[in-house]
């Protein structure tokens, strides 16, 4: 499921940059109804060996395109785009959109004239001028160092938010609560109630069939992660629930899952699952794994990390 792979992109990867919260342009065009959000420095990419192992393993195809699609603008990624923010949300009717926009030191004045001699004209929507790029997708900037880009539906969606026709990020205070505990890591998201759930469902495997898990999902909110890669590799995943009870007994599901899935793991998934933590306070699930970077990579290709990341 493309969503589900969202929820897992997981970790675009940061190492030594500093907390990036999202800038105002970016929150002003991010509508309401959000499955995720997942914010990453990008300009730490190439400073970690670990985090471009990952990024070549679960790198989606559209960021991929959209690398590409810059390059044909005059934009080098790796020196150009310091903060990229992806947002899937929901349209009535239409389904979930996927969304991008990239913060960074462009020289708008070369695009525009790289724009011009390739004579790519804009389309008009409302006050705002939409380019069309590479591999279908298409871009308008919010402002001097802000673009947004995504496929056609997904960029209107966006800035009909902005520009008041749909209802903004800041009306859904359960997501903004939870970006409010996480936007001080170098990567970090947050995946509401739905997306959590398949997520969940997706690391449990068949270990998610069990009767309690059925019970307590329903009354999971939402779930924010943080992860950083400066000392090998540490995740912290929280899991919003309903109240107390909730939280504990999804603990002990967990749990057992986890001893579930070892039945059958390999030799590295199972040092895996022995670097991951499990607990509960108050009415948060509270997951946390740290690992160096060599068993990580080990992890990357083993089929634990593709049932999580597909």
């Amino acid at each position: 499921m493309r969503t589900a792979r969202c929820s897992l992109w997981l970790v675009l990867l940061s190492s030594v940059a500093m907390a990036m919260p999202l800038g105002s342009s970016v929150r002003g065009v991010i509508p309401a109804d959000i499955q995720q959000i997942i914010c990453v420095d990008y300009r730490a990419l190439k400073n970690s060996e670990t985090a471009m192992a990952l990024k070549q393993q679960v790198l989606p195809p559209a960021l991929k395109e959209f690398e590409v699609a810059l390059k044909g603008i005059g934009i080098n990624p790796d020196k150009d785009v310091d903060q990229l923010t992806f947002v899937s949300y929901r349209i009535p009717k239409q389904g979930v959109r996927i969304v991008g926009m990239a913060q960074g030191p462009f020289s708008l004045e070369t695009v525009m004239k790289k724009m011009r001699l390739s004579k790519i004209r804009p389309l008009k929507y409302r006050n705002s001028d939409i380019y069309p790029m590479a591999s279908g997708m298409q871009m308008s900037f919010l402002d001097e160092d802000t673009l947004l880009f995504g496929d056609s539906g997904a960029v209107r969606g966006a800035l009909d938010a902005r520009d008041g026709y749909a209802q903004t990020l800041d009306t859904n205070n359960q997501i903004v609560d939870m970006i409010g505990s996480v936007d001080s890591g170098m990567v970090w998201s947050v995946l509401d109630q739905q997306g959590t759930q398949n997520m969940l469902r997706s690391a449990m495997g068949d270990a998610a069939k069990l009767a309690d898990y059925d019970t307590v999902k329903k009354r999971l909110l939402g779930s924010r992660y943080t992860m950083n890669f400066s000392n090998g590799v540490d995740f912290d995943l929280n899991v919003v629930t309903t109240d107390s009870m909730t939280a504990a007994t999804l603990s002990t599901v967990v749990k057992a899952g986890m001893l579930y899935r070892k039945m059958s793991a390999t030799a590295v998934e199972k040092m895996a699952m022995d670097s991951l933590t499990v607990n509960s306070d108050s009415s948060n699930l509270q997951m946390h794994f740290k690992t160096d970077d060599k068993q990580f990579q080990s992890l990357l290709h083993s089929d634990l990390f593709a049932a999580v990341s597909r």
